[in-house]
């Protein structure tokens, strides 16, 4: 089927289960989670696949192993597609894009491209042509000054301070999300920000090192 949006009752769902994160909640409304979050969040995966990179949702289960937090589920749905990040939850639709955590190598060649002039300077301008009320760039960690090896007054030690390079997007609930438009958001935000993840495949490509490396 094609895409039509999230109902009301996946948000009503998300609600229910921050207020009751329980195996019982779950068990009694996993047909509502199957139909009205899960196959709509396949069938826009699907739908963007061609353009945007190959989809994968992610498991509605949370890992508790080294968390205080014992609360089974999560309280969002979220998904994969190529390199960007899909999230639905009662708050609404968000979106992100780019590398959020660059591995020690990634961050090496990372630093290196932005410091030098031409390639700095492509990414500095790219960056800046995404509207800042609108699009974030955000990172799983930013240093407080500049990375050692470069001066503190470098023209785009802001860039240099970030661990890692995403944009990100968030959309409040609204008539849309129920409807097939909610796709057609997702698809301006991932164009919009193409450029960022072209220059981050070219400039900063995949980490080498072993897995318990990174």
């Amino acid at each position: 089927m094609a895409f039509s949006g999230w109902p009301e009752e996946a948000l009503d769902f998300y609600d229910g289960l921050a207020a009751d994160n329980t195996k019982a909640y779950w068990t009694e409304h996993k047909a509502v989670y199957d139909e009205k979050i899960l196959r709509p969040m396949a069938e826009l995966t699907e739908e963007l696949a061609a353009e945007f990179g190959e989809p994968k949702i992610f498991r509605p289960y949370r890992d508790v192993r080294f968390s205080a937090d014992k609360s089974p589920y999560k309280t969002e749905a979220g998904a994969m597609l190529g390199s960007a990040y899909i999230r639905l939850s009662a708050a609404g639709l968000a979106a992100g894009n780019g590398m959020f955590h660059l591995a020690a190598d990634q961050l090496a060649r990372y630093r290196d491209a932005v410091a030098d002039d031409r390639n700095g300077a492509e990414i500095a301008a790219i960056v800046a042509s995404f509207p800042g009320d609108d699009i974030s760039m955000i990172a799983h960690d930013k240093l407080k000054s500049a990375p050692r090896g470069y001066p503190a007054d470098h023209a785009r030690v802001e860039l240099l301070r970030y661990k890692g390079l995403a944009a990100y997007k968030e959309w409040p609930v609204e008539r849309w999300l129920s409807t097939p438009a909610a796709a057609g958001r997702i698809r301006e935000f991932l164009a919009t920000t193409k450029p960022l993840t072209d220059w981050l495949d070219a400039h900063v490509g995949q980490s080498e090192l072993p897995p318990g490396r990174r």
